[in-house]
């Protein structure tokens, strides 16, 4: 492991939600942290984190640089990292995620739901987040018109749509999945996959074909699908395969 890797012992732990620095002190001079096996009662000493044995009161610490958290964000949560009137997705999880200080990577509007990724990881974000990756993003919507949703908007949509603001969108796929009757017209039930993030870009897209969105989903970023087991407002860690394949799209691979 490289010398640059190496770091005080406090710093570490404090990282990982263990305490603070003075309460690391602390715990350090009452002789219940050990580093492979020796107690450690100066907590500066210098250690290498993810190669050290580190226990703190006689339970392993493993040490992690980020986390990588999929959120099952519900409608009625804002994508923030913190905001005076309404719940923020940090809310959502659990207090030692947070020691990490993770932010969600883009975000999804108050009142959609679905695929979120928090993480400490700002290299990764940036590069997911670029408009020149072109991640592909997957929704699934209810979306209510005076017709179905059919083959002249899945024809639009592939050309590109010319949202209220005169910007044309790159080639979306649309997929119908049900249509049926509702009140006043019809209602469609839709997969789309889109290649940007633009402002509201899925529901400005079916305004432009004179339809409205009454219900938004995302399902898939890049490689990473939901997780059908997850509950609204549920979230776990992303697995080593699966953190790996976004660090391979925000580098430029294949998605």
């Amino acid at each position: 492991m490289p010398e640059k890797e190496r770091m005080r012992l406090d710093k570490a732990l404090a990282r990982m939600g263990i305490g603070t620095r003075s309460e690391l002190k602390r715990m350090a001079r009452e002789g219940r942290i050990t580093v492979n096996g020796e107690v450690v009662r100066d907590s500066g000493t210098a250690v290498w984190p993810e190669r050290d044995v580190i226990e703190v009161d006689g339970e392993r610490v493993r040490y992690r640089e980020h986390v990588y958290i999929m959120l099952n964000k519900p409608r009625g949560v804002v994508s923030a990292t913190e905001d005076r009137r309404e719940r923020t997705v940090l809310d959502l999880i659990a207090p030692e995620l947070k020691a990490f200080r993770p932010f969600p990577a883009g975000r999804l509007d108050k009142d959609v739901e679905g695929l979120l990724l928090i993480t400490s990881d700002g290299e990764l974000a940036h590069g997911l987040l670029s408009p020149r990756r072109h991640v592909p993003k997957t929704y699934r919507a209810e979306v209510d018109g005076p017709a179905p949703v059919g083959e002249e908007d899945i024809r639009l949509f592939q050309r590109g749509v010319e949202l209220d603001d005169g910007y044309v969108t790159m080639p979306a796929e649309l997929k119908v999945l049900h249509a049926e009757a509702a009140d006043n017209g019809f209602r469609s039930s839709v997969e789309l996959t889109i290649c940007e993030g633009k402002y509201h870009q899925v529901k400005r897209m079916f305004e432009a074909v004179g339809k409205k969105v009454v219900r938004l989903k995302r399902i898939r970023m890049g490689p990473l699908a939901l997780d059908p087991a997850l509950p609204a407002g549920g979230y776990r860690e992303l697995s080593d395969e699966e953190t790996a394949l976004l660090k391979e799209i925000a580098k430029g691979g294949k998605s």
